[in-house]
């Protein structure tokens, strides 16, 4: 069983072609926030991303009525440009088919619109331990800056260490 007092130092591997499509995604949906799921493996303190698997921005009114209690959720100025949503239903069959693979949701990639990758308040509220949270800034439609995050002990964000390799394989979408 893991210290609770232990932050442990993830180190995200990441391919080239899998950075360049979830900038991708977010050049294509803004000045709206594109969202997915981060698909692979964590062996120790290395997590392995096999796959991103882009997602709708399932963001509404009903998911603003359903986040409505947690701290930093908009009122009623949220958007698609300042947040997003993973329908549950994409969740449990991206979980199901991954699983079917020998995979996990090892994390969630978004985009900020004319924000810096940094989480907002609403992101950590409602982050997930163990999972990596990739974000990427859009600059004037221009994917810009990408970082990685994850939530220490404390329920607060750290900058997660990511490297970058350059390997062929199964990046593509379920």
């Amino acid at each position: 069983m893991e210290n609770p007092e232990h932050f442990p130092n993830y180190l995200l591997k990441i391919r080239v072609d899998q950075v360049q499509r979830m900038k991708t995604h977010a050049e294509s949906t803004y000045p709206e926030e594109c969202c997915g799921l981060l698909l692979g493996q964590i062996k120790g303190e290395v997590k392995t991303l096999v796959e991103v698997s882009p997602t709708e921005n399932a963001w509404d009114t009903q998911a603003a009525e359903a986040f409505q209690g947690v701290k930093g959720s908009p009122r009623q100025s949220g958007t698609k440009r300042n947040q997003f949503s993973i329908a549950p239903e994409v969740m449990l069959k991206v979980q199901k088919l991954s699983r079917d693979r020998e995979l996990d949701i090892i994390g969630i990639y978004h985009s900020h619109p004319d924000h810096p990758a940094i989480p907002s308040e609403f992101d950590r509220a409602i982050a997930w331990q163990r999972y990596s949270y990739i974000i990427i800034s859009v600059q004037q439609g221009i994917a810009s800056d990408l970082r990685s995050w994850t939530l220490d002990p404390h329920h607060q964000f750290q900058p997660e260490d990511m490297i970058t390799v350059e390997e062929p394989g199964n990046g593509g979408a379920m």
